[in-house]
Parts: C-alpha cells; structure tokens; sequence
C-alpha cells in the first residue's frame, strides 16, 4: 500500500464516524482501550463537530471540506493531515503543529508537518 494512499480502515469505530454517528462514536471510543490507528483515513466532507480526538492517531488522514467546529484535537496526532477547505472555528490543534501550517493546509491542501523546535 502507498504511504500517501487512503484507507479505509476495518474496525467498527471508523465506521461509525463515516457515518457521522459522533454520538455513537464518543460512547463506543470511551469503553475501548485498544483505539484503532486513523492514520491515512477518509474524513472528506463529514459533519465530525462533537468528536473526541483525545488519543486518536490522525496523521496523514484527509478530512477536504469536513465540519470540525470545536473538535480539541490537542491531544491527537495530525502530523501530514490535510484540512484543505475545511470549517475549523473553535479547533484547537496540537502544540507542535504551527499557525502557517494550518492555513497553508487549511486553504491549499498541502500536509500539516509538526514543528521541530516546539
């Protein structure tokens, strides 16, 4: 598999969020202590406001056009996400990715590379 390619992860939690279940999603993710790895998932274009990022390996993951108002994504792993075109008031990202990172994949797609001097 390309390490730039998405996937689509085969484990009950993703699809629950693929089906923008947050509800389900946040009530299922608190009673596992395995989290599945989201890295290079598919989140383009989905309603994910509400979710809990606490844990979750995100990186790589693509999330073109998604609604995430709100999401604390402080405590996830987004290193090469991509936000192209997506709703992020109120989003707090983790410490290590800088402002110019987040606009410049937030309005040009480009991936989001965590800062080495943080």
């Amino acid at each position: 598999m390309e390490t730039d390619a998405v996937r689509h992860i085969k484990d009950p939690l993703y699809e629950t969020v693929r089906k923008e279940d947050i509800a389900a999603f946040n009530a299922q993710k608190s009673t596992r202590t395995d989290l599945p790895s989201f890295a290079h998932g598919d989140f383009r274009g989905l309603d994910l406001r509400g979710l809990d990022a606490h844990g979750l390996d995100l990186s790589h993951a693509y999330f073109r056009g998604a609604d995430l108002r709100g999401i604390d994504f402080s405590h996830a792993i987004m290193e090469g996400a991509s936000i192209a075109g997506a709703k992020i008031s109120g989003c707090f990202f983790p410490g290590r990715l800088k402002a110019d990172e987040i606009v410049m994949s937030l309005n040009h797609g480009t991936r989001m590379r965590y800062s080495a001097d943080i």
